[in-house]
């Protein structure tokens, strides 16, 4: 009898040091109001995904990912700050996703505009460069043969802080429509600050700016390219107003990468650079806080710093 009453005090005792554990891990004042906003990912994203045929699974995150989160949040601008609060609904996080980071719109009861953001759980084991030089890389087809290689220098910061930054501009974008979004109609409200003379329409550069070769790679043709292409690719670049191969996708994905790279580099004075290698030996830089182009749209981002 006293046996058993032992197990059964020994099972109680168990059971409440996990509710307080848990209790102790939901208040933890170290984290804060946002990064408290983490949950499973809406049954629609899931269901997005298993009826392309994959099978991705809630990722929960353990103490230290909560921090790096949590890092990611206390260096966001001003402006996704005090939006985020307002719009975040929820932050999720993935095992086995597709992508690296999925933004939608969650219905809610009222009129205001709610978004969860759900992010592939590897890049919470990633810098900035290894995550940014393997996306690049995506950009390319690769053999045996050839003498090219493409790295990006970025700094050894978390990799979740570059995507969170990108992804949370995209919510400050959708409330804000800082580039042009549809009208109760449907109808393009026409150009903004951001995109004017640069984009025609959400996909398609202004034709002064519009390069062919630019036009051939992956976020353009959908297709990747030979990487001995590189070094004409980025020359090619440079002459536009673009931070990234990334931003020539649409002009909500110019502002994202736009506010993303200038923060790391301007306010955060990390690196930026996508270096080509041909042999081992660096045959052409780009860096996109030295492109003129880029640097005269910097005062259209003041606004997320007020």
């Amino acid at each position: 009898m006293k046996k058993s009453r032992l197990i059964i005090y020994t099972y109680v005792y168990i059971f409440l040091s996990a509710i307080i554990t848990n209790a102790q891990q939901i208040q933890d004042p170290k984290l804060s109001e946002l990064t408290m906003r983490t949950q499973t990912s809406p049954e629609s994203i899931f269901k997005k995904f298993q009826d392309a045929g994959m099978n991705p699974v809630d990722h929960k995150l353990t103490n230290i990912e909560k921090q790096k989160l949590n890092n990611a949040f206390s260096i966001l601008p001003p402006l996704h700050q005090k939006i985020l609060k307002k719009h975040l609904h929820s932050i999720s996080f993935m095992d086995n996703m597709p992508n690296t980071a999925l933004t939608s719109p969650v219905e809610t009861a009222d009129s205001i505009k709610m978004f969860n953001i759900t992010f592939r759980a590897e890049i919470l084991n990633q810098t900035i460069s290894e995550w940014t030089a393997w996306k690049e890389n995506t950009c390319y087809t690769k053999s045996d043969s050839d003498t090219y290689k493409v790295l990006i220098e970025a700094g050894n910061l978390d990799a979740i802080i570059y995507v969170l930054l990108h992804e949370a501009t995209h919510v400050v974008d959708a409330v804000l429509n800082l580039t042009p979004h549809l009208d109760e109609k449907e109808n393009w409200t026409g150009s903004t600050t951001f995109t004017q003379n640069v984009w025609d329409k959400f996909n398609k550069s202004a034709e002064k700016i519009t390069s062919p070769l630019l036009e051939t790679i992956l976020y353009r043709s959908g297709k990747p390219i030979a990487v001995s292409s590189a070094p004409a690719v980025y020359k090619a670049l440079q002459q536009t107003p673009f931070v990234s191969l990334y931003s020539t996708a649409s002009w909500f994905e110019d502002l994202a990468e736009a506010l993303t790279i200038y923060h790391l580099t301007e306010k955060m004075k990390q690196p930026y650079k996508v270096i080509v290698l041909e042999n081992g030996i660096p045959a052409f830089v780009y860096e996109p806080k030295k492109n003129k182009q880029v640097k005269k749209r910097q005062k259209q981002l003041e606004i997320f710093y007020q």
